[in-house]
């Protein structure tokens, strides 16, 4: 499971051509990568938010109470892992329209792997600096577009020109999932559970 994540990182194209290879039995056994992977962003805004905290303005630390963050990190962790599950999804489902023979976990498993420098980059968290995190998540979602882009066509077994308007499909579903994540973020925030600073 880490050697594909640091292949990922290293070679993508290689790495790609080793996960189309595996087989379906081999691809489902690759599942629990989203869900562990998913608890370094989770566990490093918990330490980050109540334990280091940050300053914006005036240069007071703000942090978020333990029982607070802890609810709130239970849910994002939940998200993440889902969204990557709805794409795993949606991958699969468009997965006929561009000719690419498919079942429901090798979308997963592409989804999962394309997320991995998004929850690598979740670990900035640890220590909370808003310019450096924004920064640090645009490098990483720039750089998991490249690898749907170059992983689609390798892995679905489809054309250059399939893959890429297959990964373009995709990229638009993600934003749209991402548009639902802050809109159920801002509700979350108003109506359940807002975080409760000290």
């Amino acid at each position: 499971m880490l050697s594909h994540m640091f292949g990922l990182l290293v070679q993508p194209r290689r790495q790609w051509q080793q996960i189309g290879n595996l087989p379906e039995k081999s691809l489902r056994r690759q599942i629990p990568y989203v869900i562990v992977l998913a608890l370094l962003p989770a566990l490093a805004w918990f330490i980050g938010t109540t334990e280091v905290g940050w300053s914006i303005g005036d240069g007071a630390t703000r942090r978020i109470t333990r029982d607070s963050a802890l609810s709130l990190v239970a849910v994002f962790y939940c998200t993440m892992v889902i969204a990557v599950v709805a794409i795993g999804y949606f991958i699969h489902w468009m997965a006929k329209t561009y000719g690419a023979e498919t079942y429901p976990m090798k979308g997963m498993v592409i989804a999962g792997f394309t997320a991995t420098p998004i929850f690598l980059a979740g670990a900035a968290g640890f220590y909370p600096i808003l310019w450096f995190d924004i920064l640090l998540a645009t490098l990483a979602v720039a750089y998991a577009v490249y690898l749907l882009y170059l992983g689609i066509p390798i892995v679905m077994g489809v054309s250059e020109e399939r893959g890429f308007l297959f990964a373009s499909a995709i990229v638009t579903v993600s934003l749209v999932i991402a548009v639902m994540v802050m809109v159920g973020t801002v509700l979350f925030w108003s109506f359940v559970a807002a975080p409760v600073f000290h």
